[in-house]
């Protein structure tokens, strides 16, 4: 699988990221088994909100600003669409260049996809891809391309129950209630992507007062996601998410290692949030 590199430390970070099951807890598992998966419903965001991160690698024991991501949310009706696009800044395009987005469309009373985008240029590597979700029928149907208005081929593939993309899983976990719970509560979700389907896991470490650099102090829930090994990520890669421990829950911080160092995202500018920012003290 060619896992897509920047956008996946951009977007796949924030969305609870990827990962193969061999990841072992640090407490021990409540797992969820009376949510029901298939349906939500929005308490945490609302249509205009942006958030912008600033994306740190960390290369020889020294932190280089490599680029930036924004996630922006519109309100369409009968779907919220949302929207991600990542970049890496001029200086950091010597060693590797992103210039990445992001789109899924989610039904607003289930918050599952119904169809997504994303268009990746990542060095040589590029890839327009569409993805059609019926979730009725538990089939996905994928288009792909070199790029947008390239021939396209062609694929359907069968999921289990409840699948997202990796957009909409970010705003889904948004709004679960983890912060009622005790640490070692786990949330399972499933991701389809890559045409594949990947069964992960959301596990909360309980709260924790966080200081960002540059950004203050927060109160925090405290997130340890699964990950899915590949080009990216290691197999035993342990990444950490502190989410604000108020009505928006928002990722504030971001760290994990990665095949080749270590990277970090923080919240850099927020817009549009629904409640007050009471987490940030």
């Amino acid at each position: 699988m060619k896992t897509t590199k920047m956008i996946l430390l951009f977007a796949g970070l924030l969305s609870m990221a990827f990962t193969t099951a061999h990841h072992q807890p640090v407490v021990e598992e409540q797992v969820a088994t009376n949510r029901e998966p298939c349906s939500n419903t929005n308490n945490t965001f609302q249509h205009g909100e942006k958030l912008t991160y600033k994306i740190y690698y960390n290369w020889n024991f020294v932190w280089l600003a490599a680029g930036e991501v924004t996630f922006k949310v519109f309100d369409e009706g009968a779907q919220y669409h949302y929207q991600a696009k990542g970049e890496t800044y001029n200086s950091y395009e010597w060693f590797f260049s992103v210039k990445d987005e992001y789109d899924s469309w989610v039904d607003r009373n289930s918050l599952m996809p119904n169809y997504s985008e994303r268009s990746v240029n990542e060095g040589n590597y590029h890839i327009f891809e569409k993805i059609s979700f019926n979730q009725a029928n538990r089939k996905m149907t994928v288009w792909r391309a070199d790029k947008r208005g390239a021939a396209e081929t062609k694929t359907e593939h069968s999921v289990q129950d409840c699948v997202h993309d990796v957009l909409s899983s970010l705003y889904n976990l948004r709004n679960i209630d983890f912060a009622s719970q005790q640490s070692g509560y786990t949330v399972p979700f499933r991701i389809f992507m890559d045409k594949e389907e990947f069964p992960l896991k959301m596990k909360y470490l309980g709260k924790e007062r966080k200081k960002v650099h540059g950004m203050g102090r927060y109160n925090t829930l405290k997130f340890q996601p699964s990950v899915i090994a590949g080009t990216v990520f290691k197999e035993d890669a342990k990444m950490t998410v502190w989410v604000s421990d108020d009505q928006n829950r928002i990722p504030i911080l971001i760290e994990s290692p990665v095949s080749v160092g270590s990277v970090k995202m923080v919240l850099k500018e927020y817009w549009g949030l629904k409640y007050d920012f009471t987490a940030k003290n």
